[in-house]
């Protein structure tokens, strides 16, 4: 099973969405806990992946080694890839 390891800035970008919102994208989160590959989908301008929850993104990394996925970013569809 893989652990979930939040970056500062998508913990704060988590913290900072209405509460169904963050209960949907936790959610997701636990089920990609056991199979990441499943639910995250492979970003093909840069590195990294993505998990979609309705109109919400997130951006993580995947670690196989260490069984770890890194979350990188949280935030809305039509600008999470700006910065």
């Amino acid at each position: 099973m893989y652990k979930l390891i939040f970056e500062k800035k998508a913990l704060h970008e988590l913290n900072k969405l209405e509460k169904q919102v963050k209960q949907r994208i936790w959610s997701k989160l636990q089920d990609c806990k056991n199979n990441p590959f499943r639910f995250l989908e492979k970003l093909t301008e840069t590195q990294g992946f993505k998990l979609r929850v309705g109109e919400w993104r997130v951006i993580a990394d995947i670690i196989r080694e260490k069984e770890a996925i890194i979350i990188l970013r949280v935030g809305h569809r039509k600008n999470i890839y700006d910065k």
